[in-house]
């Protein structure tokens, strides 16, 4: 089997652990995991000037390509890191996917389809390129101190604090955190030690992966396959990576032995059927089960939880990675606030709040999918056999079918959200992320909405539409401004379609792109009371 190589950092003794245990250094921020979840979350709260220390119990990432599929939500959101072009530059850009059934096309769908986004509806990037990006980027902000070879191996919860035992190489030492962020990991040991449980459902079929390593003429899209003819009676995927590497996901019985089904040997003629040729190499093998779990509540004092700590589902509809970046540009602004002291403790409820119901609606999605395409009794698998006998003839048979849905921005039904004012036949509601369109400067360089937004500092911005004359805006907050004499140009006129925008109407947007209120003429008044509303300060 091929080898991929790895990015191996070296251990280094920090003056922390030269301390006594009753003279633990204090730090207002440890997170604990270096994960795309973890190395993003340190980034944001970096750049919102806090000093963040990163702990991860390996010293190095690039085994196997795990995760691959980045929406366009996470590639706007590291966007707002500074690294989101490289991961563009490096990934294969696809939107189109394809759904069989035997050896006949049911159905095709574009999760794109319309012009006038920045980024493409999904790139697929092995993770150990995108975690090695990030550690790049993590090196360019001294205010993150990444200790590697550094495993949490005990808890003590205080009452404004916590208190870890780390162990190392040179052996353990103690740290105390105003705030600890736990991004460990579906194993999670810190899950562990504040007693919390994972409730959810395990499924008994089990899927093998392989990335194999092939010149192939194949488009670059998404190919899911019912009952394929190289894989008789179950399912598979196939999906394009950089590097000439392909994924391919092949279901296996719920009894199948995985010692027996991962050896190379036992996987090389699944793969040559389904190819119809064996030029390849394999670069990773690899056996699971779908999970759908999460905890029952994401903050346990101190100790705050985020992606696949606090929840877990099935790989199809790539809901995993993606959902822990939602949480963690969730968290950082909320978490920023709060050690500024412009917010209350109790605004990061709000992130258990939001991000709890949208891993349900993960947990929902992975689930009948999994029942779609694993069907474990007689009346599911009859339901499966009908749908797919109708999508090759109706529009709505193929809209029952159920390959694993693709994850999508997540919406809020929130408390920080104000209710809507005026009349609107379209544009994203309160809780819904910002969707993003072209825009023009007066000097007639083309940009984009998402863009502008991190112009205007990625804090509360808002985005209005002119009228002659503009709201007062309250200290702090940023303005895009489309029209009028000084504002950006709407070249296609897509900004305003998106928006449902007339002239006067507003958009307050969050810190992470959502949008907290929305007005057709806002006053001073309706933006202050929406901005408290918005920060937990009402």
């Amino acid at each position: 089997m091929a080898q991929q190589s790895h990015i191996q950092f070296g251990y280094q003794r920090h003056p922390d652990q030269d301390r006594r245990d009753g003279d633990a250094a204090r730090h207002q921020v440890v997170v604990v995991g270096a994960g795309p979840v973890g190395l993003s979350f340190a980034i944001d709260l970096a750049q919102r000037g806090h000093r963040v220390v990163l702990l991860d119990d390996a010293d190095r990432i690039g085994e196997g390509s795990r995760a691959i599929c980045f929406s366009k939500r996470s590639l706007e959101y590291w966007d707002r890191l500074g690294i989101g072009q490289r991961m563009v530059d490096k990934g294969v850009v696809w939107s189109v996917g394809k759904i069989f059934h035997g050896a006949s096309q049911l159905y095709q769908f574009n999760l794109l389809p319309e012009e006038g986004h920045k980024r493409p509806a999904f790139i697929n990037l092995q993770q150990f390129y995108a975690e090695a990006y990030l550690v790049d980027r993590v090196r360019e902000l001294a205010a993150i101190d990444l200790r590697w070879r550094n495993k949490v191996t005990g808890l003590e919860q205080r009452n404004d604090h916590s208190v870890l035992t780390v162990d190392t190489p040179d052996g353990p030492y103690r740290l105390r955190a105003d705030y600890l962020v736990a991004c460990d990991g579906a194993r999670s040991s810190l899950r562990q030690m504040v007693g919390a449980e994972f409730a959810g459902k395990i499924f008994e079929d089990q899927f093998l992966i392989a990335d194999v390593k092939m010149s192939a003429e194949f488009p670059t899209e998404r190919w899911f396959w019912f009952d394929p003819p190289f894989h008789a009676g179950r399912s598979a995927l196939l999906h394009r990576q950089p590097d000439d590497i392909w994924r391919i996901d092949l279901q296996l019985s719920p009894d199948a032995d995985p010692a027996v089904e991962k050896r190379p040997e036992n996987v090389r003629p699944r793969i040559a059927r389904m190819l119809g040729h064996d030029k390849f190499e394999f670069e990773w093998i690899s056996l699971y089960k779908f999970q759908c779990r999460r905890m029952d509540k994401f903050i346990h004092g101190r100790v705050i939880f985020a992606g696949d700590a606090a929840h877990q589902v099935s790989p199809f509809g790539a809901r995993g990675a993606n959902s822990g970046l939602e949480d963690a540009e969730n968290l950082a602004w909320k978490l920023d606030r709060v050690l500024r002291k412009t917010s209350p403790e109790a605004l990061l409820e709000s992130y258990h709040i939001e991000r709890s119901a949208a891993a349900d609606e993960n947990i929902r999605e992975s689930t009948r999918s999994t029942d779609f395409m694993a069907p474990v009794s007689r009346q599911e698998a009859r339901l499966r056999k009908a749908v797919l006998s109708l999508a090759k003839e109706t529009e709505f048979g193929k809209r029952m079918i159920n390959a694993g849905r693709l994850s999508v921005p997540s919406i809020y039904d929130s408390p920080l959200s104000t209710a809507d004012g005026g009349t609107w036949r379209g544009g994203p509601r309160p809780g819904a992320s910002m969707p993003d369109a072209p825009v023009a400067a007066r000097s007639g360089d083309p940009t984009y909405l998402t863009d502008a937004f991190i112009e205007a500092g990625k804090r509360f911005t808002l985005l209005e539409f002119a009228n002659g004359a503009s709201p007062e805006v309250p200290d702090g907050v940023g303005v895009i401004r489309i029209g009028g004499k000084d504002g950006l140009a709407d070249p296609a006129g897509l900004v305003c379609a998106r928006y449902d925008a007339e002239p006067g109407t507003a958009y307050l947007l969050r810190p992470d792109g959502y949008v907290a209120a929305r007005f057709r003429q806002p006053t001073r008044s309706a933006l202050d009371a929406a901005l408290a509303r918005a920060t937990g300060t009402n």
